[in-house]
């Protein structure tokens, strides 16, 4: 590995001390994440380090990985449902229809959740927030056609996700969606 090569990586070290502020009545745990991040042709990179004061066992680095992200990552979820569908317009008077918009936003969460676990599994969406979903799949024009026995979508003859479409509509009918670990 050159070194060049080396630059272009990310450097991560962990470690822990104890620590006890003057009005704190116990020492408490510090966990520091120092991070070195490739910055273009920076050769020195940029530095990105955090602290976290803890009192949870375990070493530095699952700590940090294991539960400081995991509840970020839980937390960029509950902000994802309030603002890309919305559950937090509750503005109505009444609880009760308040309690029904945050119900129905709840369903629409689950159910583009499910959607992006299954059928959008090894593709450009698997990861994508709701907004992009909803952007690249649900907001397109179509022509809506009803009969007696069925509905009918009319897409654009231009649709820049129509080969996803298809993909995402083969794999909904057969039922053969493959789940994301």
């Amino acid at each position: 590995m050159t070194l060049f090569t080396a630059i272009r990586k990310a450097l991560r070290l962990f470690d822990e001390y104890e620590y006890q502020a003057g009005t704190w009545d116990c020492a408490r745990n510090i966990i520091v994440k120092a991070e070195r991040l490739p910055d273009g042709d920076n050769i020195d990179g940029r530095e990105n380090t955090r602290y976290i004061v803890t009192n949870l066992l375990g070493s530095a680095q699952l700590v940090y990985e294991d539960i400081y992200c995991a509840r970020g990552d839980m937390e960029n979820r509950i902000k994802e449902q309030q603002l890309m569908l919305f559950a937090d317009r509750t503005s109505c008077h009444d609880f009760c229809a308040n309690r029904f918009r945050l119900f129905l936003s709840s369903c629409a969460y689950v159910l583009m959740e499910t959607l992006r676990r299954t059928a959008l599994c090894g593709t450009e969406l698997a990861k994508a927030q709701c907004s992009t979903i909803r952007l690249k799949l649900f907001k397109i024009a179509a022509v809506v056609k009803e009969s007696v026995r069925r509905i009918l979508f009319s897409l654009p003859s231009f649709c820049p996700t129509e080969l996803l479409w298809w993909r995402i509509y083969s794999r909904l009918r057969t039922g053969s969606a493959v789940p994301s670990d």
